[in-house]
């Protein structure tokens, strides 16, 4: 499907063409944190080809042990 000069997949087929799980990436479509350019058809969801997904967690260890030091 080409929408506005870009060309979209199916959310399953994105995802098994980078080795994640669909479902990680309809969760992440229902909280909002799904890659850019997502849009829904009815009730599948269409991603542009060559959207990435973003990995925003906190692995520095920055926060460990927040809870303890107030109190």
């Amino acid at each position: 499907m080409n929408i506005k000069g870009t060309e979209y997949i199916t959310l399953k087929e994105w995802a098994e063409a980078r080795g994640i799980d669909p479902v990680l990436v309809r969760q992440r479509a229902r909280r909002g944190t799904a890659p850019e350019g997502m849009i829904k058809v009815g009730r599948d969801w269409m991603i542009p080809e060559d959207a990435e997904l973003e990995d925003k967690r906190i692995v520095s260890g920055k926060y460990i042990g927040q809870k303890r030091k107030r109190g």
